[in-house]
């Protein structure tokens, strides 16, 4: 009778099976070595790295012992060493939003911007006396802006900007030093009062220009007016040196008139030929009256009597002027 294909099948319990399970445990452990990252291979062979701008903090049994440069050192955890921490010596910043008062009463945010390195030769300062660097920094910038901006106007406090930085500065600077920090850099990027303030201060500018505005478009109005009134002055001066010359000239046409005619016609005087030069002039003028449609005209009693005491009153004025020039 042949034998069942089962029967070859090794049994789950035999003991080759138990042998190749615990040779595959092996392998796979074998390779999980291999693939964990350089740092754990590291620590475990009592090895590690330290970056480029950074060290690294040895202890020993709890103790500090020295301050790892960056490369490769040798740390035998056997012995009790071990690595507390890594420190960066890059530039770090640190933005820092203070409400305080100003002299004047406004409230406003100033915006301090601080930027700072930890030291390499105080570097065991650095790592073991803050705990919380940040807070400690911004602490000090607190105390020192609340201290003094509130000396300050408004529009001092913009115009010193530089001078609270150089404050906040001094003060970290001389705080932070004996913790193993460099104060680089303090600036005061912004200070922003309450919008209500702000929208004030820009209605008070621009009252402030459109008041310079008016003045200077009043004072151009006034030269303009001067300028008129002398024009105008300078005009009718003009205008009364030509009437005054018409005047002569009238006055001058008339008598050589009167006097040419005396001499060509015999026996007429010089009264009859005025009063005959007014009769023309009185005539020519109520034709230019009729002949124009739109003009306007002042009516006096006219007639032949009428003339006659223009003509009067003409020669009168003639006679005057004679004597006059004489």
């Amino acid at each position: 009778m042949a034998k069942s294909p089962t029967f070859c099948l090794l049994s789950i319990s035999s003991p080759f099976h138990t042998a190749v399970h615990r040779l595959y445990c092996f392998f796979f452990f074998f390779i999980h070595l291999i693939f964990i990252s350089a740092e754990n291979m590291g620590n475990l062979l009592g090895c590690i790295q330290v970056d480029q701008s950074t060290v690294a903090i040895k202890e020993r049994f709890g103790k500090f012992e020295e301050v790892l440069e960056p490369g490769c050192h040798c740390l035998p955890w056997c012995f009790g060493s071990q690595l507390a921490g890594h420190l960066s010596l890059r530039l770090q910043q640190l933005d820092v939003r203070c409400e305080t008062k100003t002299k004047d009463n406004v409230f406003v945010n100033v915006v301090a911007s601080i930027q700072y390195r930890a030291l390499a030769d105080k570097a065991n300062d650095a790592f073991y006396k803050l705990s919380n660097t940040r807070s400690q920094i911004q602490a000090y910038v607190f105390d020192v802006i609340r201290a003094s901006v509130p000396k300050l106007n408004l529009d001092d406090a913009f115009e010193q900007k530089n001078e609270i930085a150089k404050s906040v500065e001094d003060e970290l600077e001389k705080a932070m030093s004996a913790y193993g920090y460099e104060i680089v850099q303090t600036l005061i990027v912004d200070i922003e009062p309450d919008e209500h303030v702000k929208r004030a201060m820009n209605e008070i500018n621009a009252a402030a220009r459109m008041r310079v505005a008016a003045n200077e478009k009043a004072e151009a109005e006034k030269i303009l007016q001067i300028k008129r009134a002398e024009g105008e002055a300078e005009s009718k001066y003009l205008s009364g040196l030509g009437i005054a010359r018409q005047r002569q000239a009238i006055v001058d046409g008339l008598r050589d008139s009167v006097l040419g005619f005396s001499v060509n016609v015999p026996g007429t005087t010089a009264k009859d030929v005025m009063d005959m030069v007014l009769v023309t002039q009185y005539f020519d003028t109520m034709k230019e009256i009729g002949a124009a449609s739109k003009s306007s005209a002042v009516f006096i009693p006219h007639g032949p009597g009428a003339v006659r005491d223009v003509a009067t009153q003409i020669r009168d004025g003639l006679l005057q002027s004679t004597l006059s020039h004489q």
